[in-house]
């Protein structure tokens, strides 16, 4: 088997935490001009990018300044840093609870997207714990819906992330949620849901479609007070959604979601008043390159169930 060539370093630095954008010269093409690929090929249009070449904004693959005139060079590639809109801060900790030269675990806190996406950049815990630790190459082995929180495990070697992003592909981590709901007395639990889950780009909200199951959760009834149960979740896969969707299946849906039962969302980027009751709570693995056994717990409450005594 063919090993594959380790990606070459980005000639221009992170900008706040995010990576430039590369874009790759097609090798076939009719263009005259590196800027007539840019115009034809990037959203903001002719005048943005005229400015931007003007500005000395574009590199080639050396690092060198793309004049507005330069040939077009088939195979080659071009990198620059998208101009990004204001983002809310999002104003809560997010709390490192583990750190050695492999790894980094996080306890993220609600309302804080894991990666760049969509309107949601800077303010992400990628983004955040380069700035803020300054470690430039870490990148995430999996990833947390922005309204849940917990912990997160993000790699420090770019040559190591493979190793673990594989442990979840094969289910080798041990993830454990924590969640509030409606207490239902009928509700039989403990019990394992599955179901066939799909979701449809640009819908919120994903759906149980009939089908071979793609998604197994267990859900266990940790206690109740009055009309609110503590529930833990543990999920054998990992679909998008997956968790919300059970638990609304089995007509207990989360305390704070603003997708089950009723699509109420998309939460607004500045409004923080009712965080999604459910957080991953712990992460256990064996380490696939220093072979240590590591467990971690999430520290953070949910506030529809504060500690006795809080």
């Amino acid at each position: 088997m063919r090993r594959k060539r380790p990606a070459l370093p980005a000639p221009l630095p992170q900008r706040d935490g995010i990576d430039p954008v590369r874009v790759r010269l097609p090798a076939a093409g009719a263009w005259g001009t590196v800027r007539d690929h840019l115009v034809e090929r990037l959203a903001p249009g002719a005048e943005v990018i005229d400015t931007m070449l003007r500005e000395g904004a574009f590199v080639d693959g050396a690092g060198r300044t793309v004049a507005p005139d330069a040939p077009y060079v088939p195979g080659g590639t071009v990198w620059f840093h998208r101009e990004r809109a204001p983002e809310t801060p999002v104003p809560f900790p997010l709390r490192v609870v583990y750190r050695d030269e492999h790894i980094v675990v996080v306890d993220k806190p609600h309302f804080l997207a894991t990666t760049p996406r969509g309107g949601h950049v800077t303010e992400t815990a990628l983004a955040r714990l380069r700035r803020e630790l300054g470690a430039t190459t870490l990148s995430a082995a999996h990833r947390l819906d922005r309204l849940t929180a917990g912990l997160v495990l993000f790699t420090v070697r770019p040559e190591e992330r493979g190793a673990y992003q594989t442990l979840f592909r094969d289910r080798l981590v041990h993830k454990v949620y924590e969640a509030v709901a409606r207490h239902d007395p009928g509700l039989a639990l403990p019990r394992t849901v599955r179901s066939r889950i799909e979701k449809d780009r640009g819908v919120l909200a994903a759906r149980e479609v009939p089908g071979e199951p793609n998604a197994v959760s267990r859900v266990e009834l940790l206690e109740h007070r009055a009309s609110l149960a503590r529930y833990r979740l543990l999920p054998s896969t990992g679909r998008t959604h997956q968790l919300r969707v059970h638990m609304n299946a089995l007509g207990v849906p989360i305390l704070g979601d603003p997708l089950y039962p009723v699509v109420t969302g998309p939460v607004p980027d500045d409004d923080f008043s009712s965080p999604l009751q459910l957080v991953a709570r712990a992460l256990e693995f064996t380490d696939p390159v220093t072979g240590l056994a590591h467990r971690f717990t999430s520290g953070r409450e949910l506030a529809a169930w504060p500690a006795p005594g809080a």
